[in-house]
């Protein structure tokens, strides 16, 4: 088929992608910044470094469109076609991808949500994944040979990485929520189950990413026709995506006690028993004898409020 072409040789089957970029641009953005002051306004509920880390993706992403309407506008409204702003789309689309799978690493890892921080391995195996996951992008994406079987290698690896993490999680809470009910113990059942439902939403969003990324990795169809119909499908689908996981993993009002949780998960041999914290009066306390249970004052934490003749305690049963 012949393709037509504008009094400045683009072709004008591109000429919808000024538009697209723009409304897109502005719904990102927007994204963008209501993240940030959701996270800012609620920043006392939770801990919420994870929060902050996930306000990176839908930031350069935003980024991203900007160079690309101001590439294509430029194009067919001034004849200009920057060779340095679609480096700059080809280097943040690229930045893109690598901060979105970053922080699904960090989600299946249960960073802030099952421990405080991650473990001197799970850092660097979440980096060296990262620069890895990178490097195999940009060859790929540069037609550099056999760099497409290295990215198709390394999706494969980082999806068994993070379902793995994933399903470790949902082990952990699910044999917690077990021994919260055998042992009659509500008090942090409602934050426990509010950890595993978030993971439970993670998979299947994760699930859909994975068939997603090989829809699209499967479409070999470079031609122009149509461009931007695909171009649209696309990024709705992104944008419904992290919709859907940024809004599981807003900072908000949790459950009381959600963020009770180890500084570091345990390592895999050793077995832990599960920790959980209450409030009671000095004299409850005072009169509190139990062999089956390890108890002990912790220092005062600067995001709990202490009453006035109340002592808070972690209680610790053996296994």
């Amino acid at each position: 088929m012949e393709e037509s072409h504008g009094i400045n040789g683009v072709d004008d089957s591109y000429r919808h992608l000024p538009i697209l970029y723009l409304t897109f641009l502005s719904i990102w953005s927007l994204s963008a910044c209501s993240w940030t002051v959701n996270t800012f306004k609620n920043r006392h509920f939770q801990t919420n470094s994870l929060q902050w880390t996930l306000a990176s993706v839908p930031l350069i992403k935003a980024l991203q469109l900007t160079l690309s309407f101001l590439f294509w506008h430029s194009c067919f409204h001034h004849q200009i076609c920057s060779l340095w702003m679609s480096f700059g789309v080809y280097v943040t689309g690229v930045l893109f991808q690598t901060a979105s799978f970053v922080s699904f690493l960090l989600i299946s890892h249960g960073y802030c949500i099952t421990c405080e921080r991650l473990s001197l391995t799970e850092r660097r195996t979440t980096a060296s994944l990262g620069c890895v996951f990178y490097l195999t992008l940009v060859g790929y994406r540069a037609s550099v040979p056999y760099f497409a079987v290295l990215l198709i290698l390394n999706y494969m690896i980082s999806f068994y990485v993070i379902f793995h993490h994933i399903s470790q999680n949902l082990s952990v809470l699910r044999e917690q929520l077990s021994f919260i009910e055998d042992e009659n113990v509500q008090a942090m059942h409602d934050a426990v189950y509010a950890k595993y439902i978030m993971f439970k939403k993670f998979q299947g969003a994760m699930q859909i990413v994975a068939m997603a990324e090989t829809v699209i990795y499967m479409n070999m169809d470079n031609s122009s026709q149509n461009y931007w119909l695909r171009l649209l499908i696309r990024e709705w689908a992104q944008f419904c995506i992290f919709l859907y996981i940024g809004w599981t993993f807003r900072c908000q009002d949790m459950a009381p006690r959600f963020s009770v949780m180890p500084t570091l998960k345990p390592k895999e041999n050793t077995i832990i028993p599960p920790v959980f914290s209450m409030e009671m009066d000095a004299k409850t306390f005072k009169e509190f004898r139990s062999r089956e249970w390890n108890i002990g004052v912790p220092t005062p934490c600067s995001n709990y409020d202490r009453q006035k003749d109340s002592v808070l305690v972690i209680i610790q049963h053996p296994r």
